[in-house]
């Protein structure tokens, strides 16, 4: 479920909204431990597409 998560967002990454929508659903399906390793994976997509940077308030 991690890997097809990872999938998914990164092929929404060109819209915020999408993005943010896709995270959402993401967190209620994953568990806690895969939580922690998008958070990661997340940090570094931000590296390359910065408008993401207001989907963090979910990951909080």
């Amino acid at each position: 479920m991690f890997d097809y998560t990872k999938a998914v967002l990164k092929k929404v990454s060109f819209d915020v909204n999408l993005f943010c929508k896709e995270l959402e659903k993401a967190l209620t399906r994953l568990l806690p431990h895969e939580i922690e390793e998008l958070k990661i994976w997340i940090n570094g997509l931000l590296v390359q597409e910065p408008q993401l940077n207001q989907c963090l308030i979910y990951l909080k």
